[in-house]
């Protein structure tokens, strides 16, 4: 619209601007600020909105949301998720890292020099030496003394760092590569991810076995962390690994790499080869089942294993393994031959229990074994099952032998060569005696004055036994010889004689003279004892007869010679000569020696015979035939065979001078092996000079057993006419009066 012609400026309307009042502040005293301090303030205020409309903001233009409302959504969630996850990951691994730190702090003040950790056995362990120093066996916890990882073959150590952490020196104490690994393994091979491959390192390997190995694996787990990181701290890398390789259990209770390599290669871990450090090393991985004593095979295969890990991680040349594999490690002789593990178990069982049972200390013993006798003993036994027992059968027998002065050469204690802890037949097994007890009855009437040649009469009889009633001993032939010698009695074995004679010179005179020959064993009070009816051991039974071979002077089988502790020089126990106890006389046992050999020259034990050589024995074959027995000796061994089943049930076909003689006479010729013993000391009767007295003194003793006999033969026929004059008569009365009364 026009005005006079003339555009006129827009101008905004004039405003009056009346600036709000200010309300007076407070002081802090309560009274009101100055007037000019008001005043700017209120100046300030009222200028405000004038300024925020001369100069508006300017805001950013907002985002146009993409998607649909559905893909918001997930999203803002994911993201609420991951923002609490990482808020509530964050603060844990705050405090796991606090926990762990404190732990290792706690760990590590507790933690004692290196050293003390390297040998926790509670108990100690003993070398067992055979006679000429050489060591056959081990016994306990055996350790070969401190190794440091340094001084091992290098090989050795290489082949435990290929096959168990092969980042153990890059890494502290843990690895989450090998733990990942591991797991991966697992899964591979169907297991679960946790389960078999653990991807522990040495250092968490060493923290379990010393510290924790009694805990659940879990808390074992949750334990291992603090305390690898301690250690990794406290020690150095060597002086983990020298921990680690005194530690660790090799089988064949062998504990430590020094251990296990005198064991299976009898040398020391600064010698073994590349194979045998492979195989060592895979004895880390179930030690009992990989053994090599147990399974040289299975101990071979896996030591390839470890080659191949040496090779890939450069250790080995593609040359030097190949050589490896070629070269399988091999037990020594000592370890291969397994022998005398009986006769291990034994000394163990008889020695000092103070000291072999309850040392923490490790024990040297030096002992009475015989390898060369031992191996004798099985091959024999092993002979005469594979070529004379039928094929299946669970008879088992045992066999011991001792020289003349008691000293145990070898044991043998069941067909199959004697690992630790099995059943010993020849020193546990009780078992009736049988005839081969019959020696002491006939020592006992040896002593008391009778002779080789004395005169009884074999017959059936019967004696009423006090609180048990009649008893009539039976001969195993079931016939009887009438008068025969001792010596006949003896070497055919008959019972009646036995009895007889057990009965006129004293049951307990019997029982005394087998006490004094080393029968500990309770023996029976009745007539039986006489046929073997008590029990004993084939040990105790073996020594008796070494006494007797002894010139009657009672032997005590013994096994140790020398008993040190190891690295010592003075041993602490030395087997001394005791004094010596005299059962029967010489001139008795020179007699009862003559009346054993013909036992193996016409008797019984003919079947043990070795054509120039003069032994003597004694056959025995209990009741119901459960038990076997053959016992005899030269001048230079004594032997003892024990043939029967386990479960004690009867023996089809075999006696005493069946296959125990076999087995006795098998051992006794590959022990000799060629040489020819002195001659036994027996009085022969050819040689055998008689006093006059005493010939007369015999004379009247066979008169008088002569008329004994003639007066009870005449007593038996008076009986017998008696009863035929008798019938005789019956006969006539019944003619005469036609049979009434």
């Amino acid at each position: 619209m026009a005005d006079n012609g003339k555009r006129r400026p827009l101008v905004a309307p004039k405003r009056d601007y009346k600036p709000a009042k200010a309300k007076p502040a407070k002081a802090r005293s309560g009274k009101a600020t100055s007037k000019a301090s008001g005043a700017k303030s209120g100046f300030l205020t009222g200028l405000l909105p004038s300024f925020r409309r001369s100069k508006p903001k300017i805001k950013a233009p907002r985002k146009k949301p993409t998607g649909n409302i559905l893909t918001r959504a997930v999203k803002w969630v994911v993201g609420g998720i991951l923002r609490i996850i990482w808020w509530i990951t964050f603060r844990v691994a705050v405090v796991l890292g606090i926990i762990i730190g404190t732990t290792t702090m706690f760990y590590y003040a507790k933690l004692p020099d290196a050293t003390a950790l390297m040998d926790d056995r509670q108990k100690g362990s003993v070398t067992l030496e055979d006679d000429t120093g050489q060591v056959f066996a081990w016994r306990g916890d055996q350790f070969g003394g401190l190794v440091h990882a340094k001084s091992v073959a290098p090989q050795l150590r290489n082949a435990v760092i290929a096959t168990e952490d092969k980042r153990f020196y890059r890494h502290f104490g843990l690895s989450p590569r090998g733990i990942l690994g591991a797991i991966r393994t697992n899964m591979r091979e169907g297991r679960h991810p946790l389960k078999g491959h653990g991807g522990s390192t040495i250092t968490q390997q060493v923290a379990k076995r010393v510290f924790f190995s009694e805990m659940g694996s879990i808390e074992r787990k949750l334990k291992e962390v603090p305390m690898s990181l301690a250690m990794e701290i406290k020690y150095t890398k060597d002086e983990i690994m020298t921990i680690y390789m005194n530690r660790a259990y090799l089988g064949a209770g062998s504990h430590g790499f020094e251990a296990a390599s005198q064991r299976y290669f009898s040398k020391s871990a600064a010698e073994v080869s590349v194979p045998e450090a492979a195989m060592l090393a895979g004895l880390l991985k179930a030690p009992s089942a990989n053994a090599p004593t147990r399974s040289i095979g299975r101990a071979q295969d896996r030591a390839d294993l470890i080659i191949d890990l040496m090779k890939d991680q450069g250790y080995l040349t593609d040359q030097e393994a190949a050589q490896a594999h070629a070269n399988p490690a091999q037990l020594s002789e000592v370890a291969k031959a397994r022998a005398g593990g009986y006769f291990a178990d034994w000394i163990m069982e008889s020695g000092p229990e103070f000291i072999l049972k309850d040392s923490t200390e490790d024990l040297v013993i030096r002992t009475t074994f015989d390898k060369q006798v031992q191996k004798a003993a099985e091959d024999a036994l092993t002979n005469v099952f594979e070529t004379k027992v039928r094929e299946g059968s669970k008879a088992q027998a045992a066999i011991i032998v001792l020289s003349p002065n008691g000293a145990v050469r070898a044991i043998v204690g069941g067909k199959k060569s004697g690992n630790a802890g099995e059943f010993n037949r020849a020193t546990q097994a009780i078992r009736q005696t049988g005839s081969s007890f019959k020696p002491f009855v006939y020592a006992t009437a040896l002593q008391d004055g009778w002779r080789w040649d004395t005169r009884v009469v074999d017959e059936q009889f019967t004696i009423n036994v006090p609180g048990s009633g009649p008893y009539t001993p039976k001969n195993y032939t079931k016939n009887h010889l009438g008068e025969i010698s001792l010596t006949t009695a003896l070497s055919k074995s008959i019972n009646t004689v036995a009895v007889k004679v057990a009965v006129a010179v004293g049951l307990e005179r019997v029982r005394e003279t087998a006490r004094g020959f080393g029968i500990q064993n309770e023996l029976s009070n009745g007539p039986a004892m006489a046929l073997g009816a008590s029990e004993s051991t084939l040990l105790e039974m073996t020594g008796a007869y070494a006494g007797i071979l002894n010139q009657g002077v009672a032997v005590e089988p013994y096994g140790i010679e020398e008993l040190t502790l190891q690295g010592d020089s003075k041993p602490l126990f030395v087997k001394t000569d005791e004094e010596p106890k005299q059962v029967i006389s010489p001139k008795a046992a020179r007699q009862l020696i003559y009346m054993m050999n013909q036992v193996v020259e016409g008797g019984t034990g003919g079947r043990s015979r070795i054509e120039g050589v003069e032994n003597a024995g004694k056959t025995g074959t209990t009741q119901g035939a459960r038990d076997a027995w053959y016992i005899g000796f030269n001048s230079d061994y004594v032997i003892g065979v024990w043939m029967g089943y386990d479960d004690n049930s009867k023996l089809t076909g075999v006696t005493g001078g069946g296959l125990p003689a076999e087995i006795w006479r098998e051992t006794m010729v590959r022990v000799l092996d060629g040489k020819v013993p002195a001659p036994l000391p027996m009085d022969v009767p050819a040689k055998q000079p008689v006093a006059p007295q005493v010939a007369q003194e015999n004379k009247q003793r066979r008169g008088n057993d002569t008329l004994r006999d003639l007066a009870e033969q005449i007593e038996r026929d008076v009986k017998r006419l008696d009863k035929e004059a008798e019938n005789v008569l019956k006969k006539v009365i019944t003619g005469i009066f036609g049979g009434r009364n």
